[in-house]
């Protein structure tokens, strides 16, 4: 991203564009949102231009002050190529009957090609070249000899109208919640960091769990799962919260690939943290059909197992290697800190309640902004200046550049899924190859979210997977709903610390100064919940809120957390001592079968977890130092 110095005479422009764009959807959060269309076209138009102008052509480009002039006229014609929806509203619903002009073909070649190259610019190459590949199987699927795949092709004349006129498309479902929904919450995350939240959460977290074994590593735990209320980013949340609990793990004797690993692990699981999770969680309210609301508190509980999944990892870690909590003349007071920040709490808050009560996610989001505004009123330090206020909301648009790219360009992605029926062939694949049994099934999508999630953002590889992979798992199997697109979300989400393209565990690595493959892997045992908290709510769906029975609902969230407990263990290498190999093997097998929702295997489980707890508290030999699994 160009420096101001670099945007030399076009700074003002971008504080323009970035302050008119968030005004424009507060103006449209509280008076009532523009049609579908007209709304996706202001959001994704404004965000173009200002892609072209703060996001160079290469990342060697000259770093010379000024922006290139075909920077400058990419800018004013992607903005008025998602413009021409608006200036030309009616004639261009009209020629969905009567035929598109040239003008018209024109205008939506340029623009699908505009997409592209803003992604490349702000989110990579990846995720392009599987935007690219689909457009040529929607135009070229004919001349694919595989009757699986193949379909009768369409021209270029259908292909372009309808990925950028239609609802389909670029402004399809994934646009038009980042337009409506996913803008505003991103917006909060900003206003909130700017009061000092983020340095408090750090603060209360350390406050309360800084003096138990491997204080440094839990807090930093609790202070990830805070940020991760208000980030939903793996890497920012990494990067944001990494450069203070990261020196301070390693200062408590953590080794830098586990201290990079903590923060890494725990800052992923923002994303399923309520109340404000991942971009993607927004589309999901449009793909379920239900509410937010829904979609939080189903989130919930995978979300507690998750996090107390790194929790307990660290405290293995931490006995492990004998590392003890941190002297309280070191830690900040949990009532003096309340009594002078505690206020800070009402942000979210009112998001919570909102929420909980009713309110759209819009209208929380509202509030929630207008609270934040409110408490950085309160201390002098965190009360912003007319510039200052000019600079959140710059920030707010600025941080919202590569979602809108991602979502716009994994709609094009979505629409020759819908226009070629790629989805319906992909599910009958998935099918095929699992032959009806559903742990394979299960296990083909998994390696399908992990493998696209090494190279697409977790909204862009929601909306693919959601598009193609849940339908055959929903529609096949007769799996809820729910659990189907959290499963996918939830491995789209955890390939950000899954070797070998793990970035959040890179961006810990780097803070960290450790070995980023290590750190991969490190953070893999830690977080190993991740991958076992899918398969949970898939099997007892309750974990998600389907159906759920108190009874029921209080087993299966026991027994789960027993079973995260029982691989991590095993994993690390410590339960009550140091685990030999044999005892380690009997304790991944007892907490996998605590996971399954069955009588018997989870008692089978428990029982095995207990006598292995019982034989190493009465063993007294000094085996130590075990090395853990998969290292």
């Amino acid at each position: 991203m160009r420096s101001p110095l670099q945007l030399g005479k076009w700074a003002w422009l971008i504080t323009l564009m970035g302050v008119s764009l968030t005004c424009f959807h507060l103006y449209t959060a509280y008076f009532g949102t523009l049609p579908s269309q007209q709304q996706g076209a202001v959001h994704l138009g404004m965000a173009l231009g200002m892609i072209f102008i703060l996001f160079p052509a290469t990342r060697s480009a000259p770093t010379r002050q000024g922006v290139p002039w075909y920077d400058i006229v990419l800018a004013f014609v992607a903005t008025f190529a998602a413009y021409y929806k608006i200036i030309f509203y009616q004639e261009v619903l009209r020629a969905r009957v009567t035929g598109y002009s040239t003008l018209d073909l024109t205008i939506a070649a340029l623009g699908v090609l505009f997409v592209l190259e803003a992604t490349r610019r702000t989110v990579g190459m990846p995720i392009v070249v599987m935007a690219a590949l689909a457009i040529l199987y929607a135009l070229f699927g004919n001349l694919i000899p595989s009757p699986l795949l193949s379909h009768s092709g369409f021209s270029l004349e259908q292909v372009s109208p309808y990925l950028w006129f239609r609802e389909s498309g670029v402004f399809g479902t994934p646009l038009q919640i980042s337009a409506r929904f996913i803008f505003l919450f991103l917006f909060f995350g900003v206003v909130l960091m700017h009061t000092g939240v983020g340095r408090f959460f750090n603060d209360l977290a350390f406050a309360v769990t800084g003096r138990f074994t491997g204080g440094a590593g839990k807090a930093a735990v609790m202070a990830s799962s805070l940020q991760g209320m208000i980030s939903g980013s793996s890497i920012g949340n990494t990067v944001a919260s990494g450069s203070f609990t990261i020196p301070m793990m390693k200062n408590a004797r953590f080794k830098p690939e586990v201290a990079g690993a903590v923060e890494a692990s725990a800052s992923t699981g923002g994303q399923i943290m309520p109340p404000l999770m991942g971009a993607a969680a927004f589309i999901m309210v449009e793909y379920v059909g239900v509410s937010y609301r829904e979609i939080m508190f189903a989130a919930l509980i995978p979300a507690i197992l998750y996090f107390t999944g790194i929790f307990i990892g660290v405290h293995f870690e931490a006995k492990r290697h004998r590392i003890l909590g941190l002297p309280k003349d070191q830690l900040p007071s949990k009532r003096k800190l309340m009594l002078e920040k505690g206020y800070m709490l009402l942000p979210l808050l009112v998001i919570v309640t909102t929420i909980s009560v009713g309110f759209t996610a819009q209208r929380a989001a509202l509030l929630g902004i207008a609270c934040a505004f409110a408490v950085s009123l309160v201390r002098k330090e965190t009360r912003p200046s007319l510039k200052g206020i000019l600079n959140i909301f710059e920030q707010g648009a600025r941080v919202a550049l590569p979602v809108i790219a991602a979502v716009a360009c994994a709609g094009i992605i979505a629409g020759v899924v819908g226009m070629t029926g790629m989805g319906a062939k992909f599910a009958a694949g998935i099918i095929s190859l699992a032959d009806g049994v559903l742990i394979l099934a299960l296990l083909f999508t998994m390696v399908a979210c992990i493998v696209l999630g090494m190279g697409l953002p977790t909204t862009a590889n929601y909306v693919v997977t959601a598009t193609i992979a849940a339908p055959a798992l929903i529609n096949e199997f007769g799996l809820p709903p729910m659990a189907v697109h959290l499963f996918v979300f939830y491995f789209g989400i955890i390939a950000d610390i899954t070797p070998p393209v793990c970035l959040a565990a890179f961006a810990g690595a780097g803070i960290a100064r450790a070995n980023p493959m290590k750190t991969g892997f490190t953070a893999v045992k830690l977080a190993i919940g991740a991958f076992i908290i899918p398969y949970a709510f898939i099997y007892n769906p309750m974990l998600v809120m389907v159906d759920p029975t108190p009874l029921g609902l209080i087993s299966a969230l026991i027994f789960s957390l027993l079973g995260i407990m029982g691989v991590s263990s095993a994993l690390l290498g410590y339960f009550v001592r140091d685990s030999r190999v044999w005892e380690r093997l009997v304790l991944l097998a007892a907490g996998l079968a605590m996971v399954v929702p069955e009588l018997l295997t989870s008692g089978l489980g428990l029982l095995a977890m207990a006598l292995i707890g019982w034989w190493q508290s009465r063993r007294r030999d000094t085996f130590q130092d075990a090395k853990p699994l998969a290292s």
